[in-house]
């Protein structure tokens, strides 16, 4: 042990390091000296050794108890060994026992010393004090309480309120409906439904069950396949999709299913991701009451003068010449069709198509799409490679239109498909306008031939839409690759990374904020922006909260963009890649979970040695803090690309404007490797992939492929110490973070089941109620729980048959209780366990 830690001692010091393992690594080999030689003082030493280890430990980190396990449970152990009569040595009681005994006896223990026995048994009883005491206290918890009481209506409003909707103009969706992937176009991820309360969620039962039968793992399945959707709850039926493109209908009361329908995609598809986050919804178009959903259609508002007309626009079953004569598969020739859909689904597949169906049955609408039944998004695409561009996201719904992004293959090439936003007449199917970054002033539809910018930045997330503002509100990812941007348009730097809010009728951009400048860290916009009204100054103001992966959450007037909570830009690191550069600030929020930068002292792991390993890498990386640019070295990203906040989002009470969160704290390693060539394969450790399969992380065509991967130890283990993963609750209006905790357990993550609550990362949605009660299944522990949002105190939680890396949601049964549905399906990426169930909880009848 001692000629393993001081080598790794010395040269961790080398590097500018901590000197102690040097220290402790001579110490250790002294103490084997002394031990081989049954010298007197061999456990006198090494109570000095593990005394000075503790005083060390404390000082670095002081009562926590998981930094201070890594630091000294080897050494404690050893400690406790030396003392028994299994290490081959006098136990402290022999020796007690030969001290009075006769000379004979004493001679049989020669050469060991009681007191030095004493010493080591009292270091080890502090020791053991010393964590006892740090099990009582938690240094990263932030105890507290958000604001109980709904916003005052007294102040003066820039919009008037409605009960149900919060905003004026926009379609109301009545309390006990679920109408799109946040509830409403709105995205606050919301129930208006108080059945549910503190007081009696300890109560909640499972209601039903259901399995899809569909499970990851089947031939051409890529790493990243999930189970990732937020169900739909319309009248009294569940719809939902599942990774392989299967749309079900349940019936939201008994689970029962209703109909299913396969899109029959196409195979060999070149699959990044392979997903369905969830389907959208169009109600009938009626302007009395709709009898499914208890609440009132607004009626259809005509199409502006900015809109082109139907006369003019593209019609879904053209340009075939920008589609590389693909021969798109025709979802109206295969099962049944209904030639007068009164209300539609909207099914994004993975070969890039959306498809309306029915909701009653589950037959294809043939009245849209010009008979098709669907929208061909590789329409005017370049680069045709079916499943290198899809929706992996719901599609935006509004009265009038179906708007549509997507998402490309992450830094497989330069040559990859557009990241257009498109805008289809709701009822024909016929595309309204093109909003493209990289051409964003012509956003009239594209002459037959003409292609969309190739490579330019795209959507990937769920956008969100305020009708009676007439703006869609479009979340924006990067140009590929990621991690080299020298060659990146104006057009293209200007959009990147940033939420864009696009004129529902013309689509030209009204405003857009940046969150990153120059973005070479993959920090694109991956959550749905939260639309609500809050009360700053005395006024009732139109919000829209966007979280972000690197922890900020800007709160911007959504009608202009300026924020409402103070945005500083701040200096950043500079001293990019050859051919590259850095901005010279960044964007940082007053409402921000961005962590403080990672120091020597914050490595960790299972042992002092793969902590050392730890902090040997941590000295070898590039690392300035936030912002670190990408470099041959090896750089430190955190937080890493899994994102503080990712595609889950936030959810929020409109009516106390109040926020649940759920932050992660990841560091990962980038590490710039350079071409020889635009061929060869450069990170594809395993050699090429199977089948259509992409190779990712060769940017072909750049001058540089990129080496991504978490920041772990020799062990597999974060080499941050923990926790990685919290539940938190925010004050909008003031932009204070009221409460903090670690959450989820290592029970599905360690070698050995154990439950111990470290906080866990997590990735999926929160959802909270009007009764007060939070919903969260996003943790890597196959648990569901269920929180308090006045102080963020588990008060529920359930065992879940596999990973629930899915958004819960909440509707009223036709029974009149209130359900909480959760889909526990398991995320490739992650490793957590697959699965196909979809489980409702309610109260006892």
């Amino acid at each position: 042990m001692g000629a393993a830690v001081l080598a790794g001692g010395l040269w961790l010091a080398s590097l500018g390091g901590s000197w102690y393992y040097a220290a402790v690594g001579s110490a250790l080999l002294v103490t084997g000296f002394l031990w081989a030689r049954q010298h007197p003082w061999a456990r006198g030493w090494y109570a000095v050794v593990l005394g000075g280890s503790l005083a060390w430990a404390l000082w670095e980190v002081g009562l926590d108890w998981w930094p201070l396990a890594a630091r000294l449970d080897v050494l404690f152990v050893l400690g406790l060994w030396m003392l028994t009569r299994w290490s081959g040595r006098p136990s402290l009681t022999d020796e007690r026992d030969a001290s009075a005994s006769p000379l004979g006896s004493r001679r049989a223990h020669r050469g060991w010393s009681p007191s030095g026995s004493a010493l080591l048994g009292l270091v080890i009883v502090v020791s053991a004090a010393v964590a006892v005491a740090s099990w009582f206290r938690d240094p990263h918890d932030v105890a507290g309480t958000l604001p109980r009481t709904e916003a005052s209506a007294t102040v003066t409003p820039a919009v008037a309120p409605t009960p149900a909707s919060g905003m004026p103009g926009n379609p109301v969706v009545a309390p006990g409906e679920w109408h799109a992937y946040g509830r409403t176009g709105l995205g606050q991820r919301f129930a208006p439904l108080s059945e549910i309360t503190p007081a009696n969620v300890s109560a909640l039962k499972l209601a039903w069950e259901y399995r899809t039968g569909d499970v990851r793992g089947k031939p051409g399945d890529p790493e990243e396949t999930t189970y990732e959707v937020t169900p739909l709850k319309i009248g009294n039926r569940l719809f939902l999709c599942t990774p392989h493109q299967l749309v079900i209908a349940l019936d939201a009361t008994t689970g029962k299913e209703l109909w299913r329908y396969d899109p029959q995609i196409e195979n060999k598809l070149a699959l990044q991701h392979l997903t369905c986050r969830g389907l959208s919804y169009q109600p009938p178009r009626a302007a009395a009451a709709d009898v499914n959903a208890g609440a009132t259609v607004v009626p259809v508002l005509p199409l502006t003068a900015a809109a082109p007309t139907a006369a003019t626009a593209a019609p879904a079953d053209t340009a075939a010449a920008a589609s590389n004569s693909r021969q798109t598969p025709i979802a109206a020739r295969r099962g049944a069709t209904d030639a007068a859909c009164m209300a539609k689904l909207f099914m994004p597949t993975a070969d890039g198509r959306i498809i309306a169906l029915s909701p009653d049955t589950g037959a294809v609408c043939a009245n849209f799409g010009g008979g098709t039944g669907q929208i061909d998004l590789w329409q005017r695409m370049p680069n045709l490679r079916p499943g290198a561009y899809y929706s992996t996201s719901p599609v935006v719904v509004t009265q009038r239109y179906v708007i549509v992004g997507g998402t490309v293959l992450d830094n497989a090439s330069v040559k990859e498909q557009s990241g257009v936003i498109r805008a289809f007449d709701i009822d024909t199917g016929q595309l309204v306008w093109n909003w493209d970054s990289g051409n964003p002033d012509d956003t009239a539809p594209l002459a037959p031939g003409r292609t969309y910018t190739p490579n330019s930045p795209n959507s990937w997330s769920i956008s969100s839409v305020d009708e009676a503002l007439g703006m869609v509100y479009v979340p924006m990812g990067n140009q590929p690759p990621d991690q080299w941007g020298g060659r990146r348009s104006p057009a293209v730097e200007r959009y990147s990374s940033s939420v864009v809010a696009l004129d529902l009728a013309s689509g030209r951009v009204r405003w857009h904020f940046q969150t990153v400048h120059h973005d070479l860290w993959d920090y694109d916009v991956p959550a749905q922006p939260t639309l609500l009204d809050l009360q700053i100054n005395g006024q009732t103001v139109p919000a829209l909260v966007q979280p972000t992966k690197q922890g900020e959450l800007f709160v911007l007037d959504r009608r202009t963009g300026a924020p409402l909570l103070p945005v500083q830009e701040a200096p950043a690191p500079q001293g990019a890649a050859a051919g590259d550069h850095t901005a010279a600030t960044q964007p940082h929020s007053a409402l921000s979970f961005n962590p403080p930068p990672l120091r020597e002292r914050d490595m960790w792991g299972a042992t002092m040695f793969d902590q050392l390993a730890c902090r040997i890498a941590f000295h070898r990386l590039r690392y300035e803090g936030r912002f670190t640019p990408p470099s041959e070295q090896g750089s430190l990203v955190y937080p890493g690309n899994f994102g503080v906040f990712n595609w889950g989002g936030i959810a929020v009470d409109p009516s106390r404007q109040v926020a649940f969160t759920t932050p992660t704290y990841l560091a990962f390693v980038s590490k710039l490797v350079p071409r020889k060539d635009d061929s060869s394969l450069m990170v594809q450790k395993d050699g090429p992939p199977k089948g259509n399969l992409p190779a990712l992380n060769e940017n072909f065509g750049a001058p540089f492929a990129a080496s991504m991967k978490p920041f772990v130890s020799p062990m597999g283990l974060p080499c941050q110490a923990p926790p990685w993963g919290y539940v938190a609750g925010v004050d909008l209006r003031t932009g204070q973070v009221a409460w903090k905790h670690r959450n989820g357990t290592v029970r599905d993550l360690a070698p050995v089941p154990l439950p111990f609550r470290m906080g866990v990362p997590g990735i999926g949605g929160p959802m909270v109620t009007a009764g007060g009660v939070a919903f969260y299944s996003g943790a890597l522990d196959n648990y569901v729980r269920a929180y308090d949002v006045n102080d963020g105190r588990i008060i529920w939680h359930d065992r879940l048959p596999a990973g629930g890396q899915a958004t819960p949601m909440s509707y009223t049964g036709d029974d009149g209780r209130q359900y909480v549905v959760v889909v526990a399906g398991g995320h490739g990426s992650t490793g957590t366990k697959a699965g196909d169930s979809v489980r409702a909880y309610a109260l006892p009848r």
